[in-house]
């Protein structure tokens, strides 16, 4: 063995170190400077948006989207019980009420057909949220939202780079939000970026994301926001990792074909799907799902690959099941059974931009001896 194969290395050997020095020769490394501005207008340009919002992280992103919004306490949003906690959180601390649904048991993503039947009078918003690699089916969702006087999030925080029909992820929300976290397409090591067309919500969010100030009199608050800004040395990697991410999705890309390749009639392993009608998988991280014929669960082939100096990373657990919202009687009684399944049995192995072939090798081989 030549050495531990990590779930993630980020690739950082473009223009990161020379837009950081000069952040550095020039002073301006907090939350004012000239990268933040041309990383948010660049950003906003790629994704189809007039507008881009940057950030200190994704889940901030998406709690200053939520407020944005105006979402409140007797509100009601519907997303995916298949996601991060941090989509169903910026519902609940604004004391609204996250209302789940399933997943799709083949894309992982939340299942369009079970949310017309989860409106209320209550509803506010659909949060949709591009899992893994392919994006949400959109076309029924927007119908709904229109159909239903809805706002619609999209959380598009893994699925940078990525289309949906042609059209960009991160382009369909009334506002939407990504994560720069170091595995992600693009990283600035923690950072997020809020998109939008509506200059109103664009400028609440720019409010909101520093403490609420206001320009006349500075230190006097009509609301509370939070400091969830970004700063210059982070928008000066985020730009450098930018001018570099066709090359990146091109790479994952690579990626997902070798696995697939290379893992393809393995027995006890359901594989990501390769495309649908609408996308082409994007290869976030690659995921796989025990059968039901294997006699463990993801915990235990987590395991079984750190034997064998691979790094893997369990599913999301569901929102319906976190013992955070259960002891508060929330989701009480609810069951939904696909995501219940693919949480203990699914697994993603090294998917980050750094992989050699030589490790995706390793790491397919392993696999297989894993489920041997």
């Amino acid at each position: 063995m030549t050495g531990f194969i990590p779930v993630n290395e980020p690739v950082l050997d473009g223009n990161e170190r020379k837009y950081l020095n000069e952040c550095i020769d020039t002073g301006w490394i907090s939350s004012e400077g000239p990268f933040i501005r041309e990383f948010e207008n660049r950003f906003a340009d790629r994704v189809g948006r007039k507008h881009g919002v940057a950030v200190c992280n994704g889940s901030a992103a998406l709690d200053a989207a939520a407020a944005a919004l105006r979402i409140t306490s007797g509100d009601e949003v519907i997303l995916p019980t298949f996601t991060i906690i941090s989509c169903a959180s910026a519902i609940s601390r604004l004391g609204a009420t996250p209302v789940v649904v399933d997943c799709d048991q083949a894309t992982w993503n939340m299942d369009v057909s079970k949310i017309e039947s989860r409106i209320t009078p209550r509803t506010r918003a659909i949060m949709v949220v591009h899992i893994y690699g392919l994006p949400v089916d959109m076309d029924p969702v927007l119908e709904l939202a229109a159909r239903y006087g809805l706002s619609l999030i999209e959380d598009a925080a893994e699925m940078l780079g990525q289309t949906y029909r042609g059209r960009p992820c991160g382009s369909f929300g009334d506002i939407s939000t990504f994560s720069f976290y170091p595995n992600k397409h693009v990283t600035t090591g923690e950072g997020g970026m809020i998109v939008t067309d509506d200059e109103a919500l664009a400028e609440r969010c720019r409010s909101l994301r520093n403490l609420a100030f206001q320009p006349a009199r500075r230190f006097v608050h009509e609301e509370l926001g939070w400091n969830f800004r970004m700063t210059n040395l982070q928008a000066a990697v985020g730009l450098a990792q930018l001018e570099r991410l066709d090359e990146f999705v091109a790479r994952k890309r690579a990626i997902f074909d070798a696995y697939t390749r290379l893992l393809s009639g393995a027995s006890g392993i359901q594989l990501p799907v390769a495309s649908t009608d609408y996308a082409t998988n994007a290869n976030w991280v690659y995921g796989l799902v025990l059968t039901d014929a294997v006699p463990f669960d993801a915990g235990e082939a987590i395991r079984r690959m750190a034997d064998r100096g691979v790094g893997c990373r369990p599913f999301f657990w569901p929102m319906h099941e976190q013992p955070a919202y259960l002891k508060d009687g929330l989701f009480a009684g609810e069951r939904h059974p696909c995501a219940e399944r693919i949480a203990r049995r699914g697994f993603y192995i090294p998917s980050g931009l750094a992989l050699t072939e030589e490790q995706i090798a390793r790491v397919a081989a392993a696999v297989r001896e894993m489920l041997a």
